[in-house]
């Protein structure tokens, strides 16, 4: 049997679509949270910066230096000095880093922020590895051949050989050959890996590119030992320098660039003839005989 009750509407949702009106009123409500939202961001995106900007917190007071020690820190901050009070979120960095590489001294500089108000400078020097002599004056030269500064008596404590020969060109137009620069380099490493040799040689003449020739502090002779083996021509000349003055008085040069063989060339005329003289040498024993010839 079916019984059929009618339902109690008091516990019967009423499905009501709200009124157009309602919906507009919702709408234009939330556009204006929106509009507000964005109008709020707008004004702290614009004003954020220029608190920043001018911020007293945010001001360069600070410069440190870094890997320097033939450069004084009072060089480096002269030359980056005009940051100071500047915003560091402003700073041109680059424009700085090449203000230091106008130094002769820096091969490579860094230059970082650390907030909130300082600079940290971190320098790579040129080493200089002689004196170069050009143009009448002396100057301090990298292994590249690269002018590090005018050499004078503040850098006294240099321990450092004369380099000539290392301009090309006349006049106006001298420039630094980079291949002799290099084999003054070369000479000079390779020396110094033993000091009691580097340490005696007063004088480098890399005019011919293939043949530095050598000035000892306490020898007038020039000594050519050419583009190679360094060391070990050099000490050829020193172990056999005795027999050499003995049979040659007054040298002009000796020239070690022959295998087993030293060519020695007088200082002076006799009889009216320059005479060149060559040493062989037998290196087991250690005996020479000289030879004179027209």
């Amino acid at each position: 049997m079916n019984v059929y009750t009618k339902p109690d509407k008091r516990f019967r949702r009423v499905h009501v679509r709200p009124s157009k009106r309602r919906r507009v009123i919702e709408t234009r409500r939330w556009a204006a949270r929106v509009l507000f939202t964005i109008f709020i961001l707008g004004v702290v995106a614009y004003w954020t910066p220029q608190l920043l900007m001018q911020s007293p917190f945010l001001r360069i007071d600070t410069i440190t230096v870094q890997g320097n020690h033939y450069l004084a820190n009072g060089e480096v901050q002269a030359l980056v000095g005009q940051m100071n009070g500047q915003n560091i979120l402003l700073g041109d960095l680059e424009v700085n880093r090449e203000r230091l590489l106008t130094s002769g001294w820096v091969r490579e500089a860094t230059l970082r922020r650390v907030l909130p108000s300082t600079i940290e400078v971190v320098v790579e020097e040129r080493t200089p590895i002689g004196i170069g002599r050009f143009t009448g004056r002396l100057y301090l030269i990298d292994e590249a051949g690269n002018v590090i500064d005018e050499y004078g008596p503040a850098f006294s404590d240099f321990q450092l050989p004369i380099i000539d020969g290392l301009t090309v060109g006349r006049g106006s137009t001298l420039e630094i050959d980079s291949f002799r620069a290099q084999l003054a380099a070369r000479v000079i490493t390779e020396l110094q890996v033993q000091p009691t040799l580097g340490d005696r040689v007063s004088q480098i003449d890399v005019g011919d590119s293939y043949n530095a020739v050598l000035l000892l502090n306490d020898d007038p002779t020039l000594i050519h030992i050419g583009d190679e083996r360094f060391v070990e021509r050099l000490q050829t000349y020193l172990e056999l320098a005795p027999a050499l003055h003995t049979r040659v008085a007054n040298i002009d040069y000796v020239d070690l660039r022959f295998e087993h063989r030293i060519y020695v060339r007088p200082a002076h005329k006799e009889d009216d003839t320059l005479r060149r003289a060559f040493l062989t040498s037998t290196t087991d024993t250690r005996r020479t005989r000289v030879q004179s010839l027209p």
